[in-house]
């Protein structure tokens, strides 16, 4: 059974930073291309970042270039989102999802091609 749990989320004041975290399990990690989407209250969820399996990285966020990076560790089964210098227009449910095995053009803006998704952890951030 495949599981995403992601971690790390919480409150924060504008500029502060934090790490999130997502353990997978029930797959080959190497295989699989994973990203880092978000939803804010009463908006679209947009993709941030996708890590093909292939090794690329895809950036989607414009507005978070330069204060978010995406790293994996596969020997760790952890997709990681290191956030920095935070804003209020950050605050959003952050998901991790997952999509392969080995599937050409897993990774999109929209995510539709990854088929297992975590249940997000909660971001806020205050003025």
């Amino acid at each position: 059974q495949v599981e995403l749990v992601a971690s790390g989320g919480g409150s924060v004041k504008h500029g502060g930073s934090l790490r999130l975290s997502c353990q997978i399990t029930g797959l080959t990690f190497d295989d699989y291309s994973v990203g880092w989407f978000r939803q804010a209250p009463g908006k679209e969820r947009e993709g941030l970042f996708c890590s093909a399996w292939s090794g690329a990285t895809a950036y989607y966020t414009k507005s978070v270039q330069g204060r978010f990076t995406v790293s994996r560790d596969n020997a760790k089964n952890t997709l990681y989102l290191q956030m920095m210098d935070l804003k209020p227009e950050d605050t959003a449910m952050y998901y991790c999802a997952a999509g392969g095995p080995r599937q050409a053009g897993a990774c999109s803006n929209s995510g539709h091609a990854l088929q297992y998704w975590g249940k997000g952890t909660l971001v806020t951030i205050s003025s």
